[in-house]
Order: C-alpha cells, then sequence, then structure tokens
C-alpha cells in the first residue's frame, strides 16, 4: 500500500505558507514535501515539522531564480560555483528539517555550450552533490521535466534520466521518477516501474494532462500505485498536483480508490 505525502507548494495553498504543515496533518498526511525552503524561515519550518510529527521528506536543490525562468543549473559550466554553494546550504538545511532527500533540477539547455561540456558539467556536480548528500546521510536524486511544463529543459525524459543516472554511477545518485511528467513524455509508466525501481529514489504523481489530481485525467492509478507495490518500492509518493477545485475536495480520490479510511480524508 502506498504511503503519500503532501507537496506544500501544491497543495493546501489557500492558506499562507507555514499554515500548510498544520493543515496537511490535520487531512491525515504523515509527511510533506516542498519545492524550495530558501526564502522562509527555516528554524520555523522545523517547529511546524515537530509540533505536527511531520517527516519532511524532500526539497529540491538551489535552481537559480525560479520566478525569472531558471529551472536549475547543474549543466551550467560558468556557474559551477554557484551550484556546490547551494549544495552546502541545502544539505545544512536538510539536516536542520530532518528531509531525507534532495532532488536536483539540472537546468535549461544553454544553446551557446556546447551539449558534451553541459553532460561533463551536470556529472560532476551531480557527484559532487551525491557526495556532500552521502556525507549526510540523505538521498541524492535527479529529476526529469516534461517539454510542455518546462521547455528547453535539459533532461526532459525518464530515458535522459536513466541514461544519466548510468554516466555517473553514484550508489547515492537516483531518479526522481515524476508520474506526471514521465506520461507527457514516454507513458510506459508500469513497464518503466518495474524494469527501473533500483534506480527510482523517490515518486511524485499527478493526473496528465493538466496536472491535477488522480482521477480527473488519463492515468489509471489504480494500475499505476500497484505498479509500484509489485516492483517492492517502500518510498514515499508525493502529491504534487494542483488541485482542480480546493486541496480538501481535491483529496477525496484517497478514499474513493481505497487508500484511506473516509474518517481521515
Amino acid at each position: 500500500m502506498p504511503k503519500f505525502a503532501a507537496n506544500l507548494s501544491m497543495l493546501f495553498t489557500e492558506r499562507p505558507f507555514l499554515e500548510r504543515f498544520s493543515a496537511a496533518k490535520e487531512a491525515g498526511f504523515a509527511a510533506v514535501e516542498f519545492l524550495f525552503p530558501y526564502e522562509f524561515d527555516t528554524a520555523a519550518i522545523a517547529r511546524e515539522l515537530r509540533r505536527h510529527d511531520l517527516e519532511q521528506v524532500l526539497f529540491n536543490l538551489p535552481a537559480g531564480d525560479f520566478a525569472a525562468g531558471d529551472r536549475g543549473m547543474a549543466n551550467d559550466p560558468s556557474r559551477v560555483e554557484e551550484f556546490r554553494a547551494g549544495v552546502a546550504n541545502a544539505v545544512r538545511i536538510a539536516q536542520e528539517l530532518g528531509a531525507g532527500r534532495l532532488n536536483c533540477l539540472v537546468g535549461l539547455r544553454l544553446p551557446d555550450v556546447p551539449e558534451d561540456m553541459q553532460f561533463a558539467a551536470l556529472i560532476d556536480n551531480l557527484r559532487y552533490a551525491a557526495d556532500a548528500a552521502a556525507a549526510a546521510g540523505i538521498r541524492q536524486v535527479v529529476e526529469p521535466l516534461n517539454v510542455y511544463d518546462a521547455p528547453g529543459f535539459f533532461l526532459p525524459t525518464p530515458e535522459a534520466g536513466f541514461a544519466l543516472i548510468e554516466r555517473v554511477n553514484h550508489p547515492n545518485c537516483l531518479l526522481q521518477y515524476d508520474v506526471y511528467h514521465a506520461q507527457r513524455m514516454s507513458g510506459n509508466l508500469a513497464a518503466t516501474i518495474a524494469a527501473r525501481i533500483a534506480q527510482i529514489g523517490h515518486v511524485q504523481i499527478a493526473d496528465s494532462p493538466d496536472r491535477h489530481e488522480p482521477g480527473t485525467g488519463e492515468i489509471n492509478y489504480p494500475f499505476v500505485l500497484q505498479a509500484l507495490d509489485d516492483a517492492g518500492y517502500d518510498g514515499w509518493v508525493s502529491l504534487e498536483y494542483r488541485p482542480r477545485e480546493s486541496t480538501a475536495s481535491s483529496l477525496r480520490w484517497l478514499t474513493e480508490m481505497g487508500y484511506w479510511p473516509a474518517s481521515d480524508a
């Protein structure tokens, strides 16, 4: 049976950020994640986690100026020092929050930099991040993003992501398998999970194509989640979707599909 975490950058946005932790707990979650902690008081986040007995599952390494369009910098040879300083900061915060995973967004393709140079920088940076995370007891993952939501992203497909993991060849560098992004680009979800589970370090879900909750699109989530169970995945499955209406109404799928008892939703 999957265990679900709430992504607080997507869910409970009806409330200010620090109030979303209590909302997640009240809804029945035991774990949370979010995109970035860097603009917030991390001591306050840690207090909310402790107060509501929540596990912090994951957050992203610094990804540059996200609001201005950056989607990471790990493939940029000119930003290696910035990337590595971000890794150190992320590891420190992950230790403060008790986060078990850090996710890397690799960046947009750089038209003026040869692709082999971008790959070389990316591989070196991921090995550096994986080493730093491992020393702190943290899992490092890296995530492909589909080209519809992130045009020009350097790592657009699960296939490219798995190939990158193999080139990095580090025991602490695995793939973040976001089922929504995977469906948008490649499909073949259950077979990929079965074949690649040893390289999957975290799972996120949303339905396709509109990135709302399961049951609103084309993905057969009972089938996909059963595939995760059958493959032996025992990590968190994080809900990283935009509720079609309210967060509360978006959680009905958990009871309707039999994952949560009605009293918990």
